[in-house]
């Protein structure tokens, strides 16, 4: 079952909360005596309803509820779509690849609007664009978790891996797209006993690994608590996502 159905006719960011984790929404909302959208900056980050480690635990789950019973449901759109309207409070963002197979929303257990922050590109590729948006979405949404997630068999990352081993140049922007993913294949080459999937693997590290490097604005983030940054593989024919936390 979905969030969505477990939530149904009730305020989902009022219900939002984890075993041994703090208040709700609501109860931050009645204490401040304002709504979200009218919160100060010096208090946006209490109005998030999870920490960094409470907002992958919650991937987490939604993901094994997921593999365990992926039908969907009929969820309350139109009345959540009102919620939202005055602003948004995303509890986490997910640079992943355009593939058709993998979709964030479904992977995590049927995350709905305002849930999930997403940016996706062929072969999850970490850009100015993609950083820039990773940024916005951590600094000025406060969504305190970042995960990176590659995935099996993927497209972009085979023909970077076929462009090292056997000298097939990729043309058009798509080419020039590709460019960061070369250098990871190149040194996950050696040894591996999947060529393709290690550089899947190697490739959500690296991403990853340069969202601090590259922004200042989510080092430090990172380095003061509120936002945690992990990568991960989906994999599209089991459908469990292997998180990769310590990058």
């Amino acid at each position: 079952m979905c969030q969505e159905c477990e939530t149904q006719g009730l305020d989902r960011r009022q219900l939002f909360r984890l075993a041994g984790g703090g208040l709700t929404v609501a109860a931050l909302l009645a204490a401040a005596g304002r709504p979200a959208a009218a919160a100060s900056s010096a208090s946006q980050w209490a109005a998030v309803p999870v920490t960094p480690a409470e907002a992958l635990a919650r991937l987490k789950e939604g993901n094994l509820r997921f593999v365990k019973d992926a039908q969907s449901c009929a969820a309350d759109l139109s009345a959540l779509r009102g919620q939202l309207a005055g602003g948004q409070h995303p509890w986490a963002t997910i640079l992943t690849c355009s593939d058709s197979r993998v979709s964030p929303e479904l992977v995590f257990g049927g995350s709905t609007l305002g849930d999930l922050f997403v940016i996706r590109n062929a072969g999850n590729v970490l850009d100015t664009g993609a950083l820039g948006t990773i940024e916005y979405g951590a600094e000025h949404l406060k969504s305190p978790l970042v995960v990176v997630m590659g995935h099996s068999n993927c497209g972009a990352v085979t023909a970077a891996c076929d462009e090292v081993t056997k000298g097939s140049e990729i043309g058009g922007s798509i080419g020039k797209m590709l460019q960061p993913i070369l250098p990871v294949a190149l040194a996950a080459r050696e040894g591996a006993q999947d060529f393709v999937a290690e550089t899947v693997r190697q490739n959500a590290i690296s991403g990853a690994r340069r969202i601090t490097e590259e922004s200042d604005i989510l080092r430090e983030l990172v380095g003061s608590g509120n936002v945690m940054v992990v990568a991960g593989v989906y994999d599209i024919t089991s459908g469990l996502v292997d998180f990769i936390e310590a990058i």
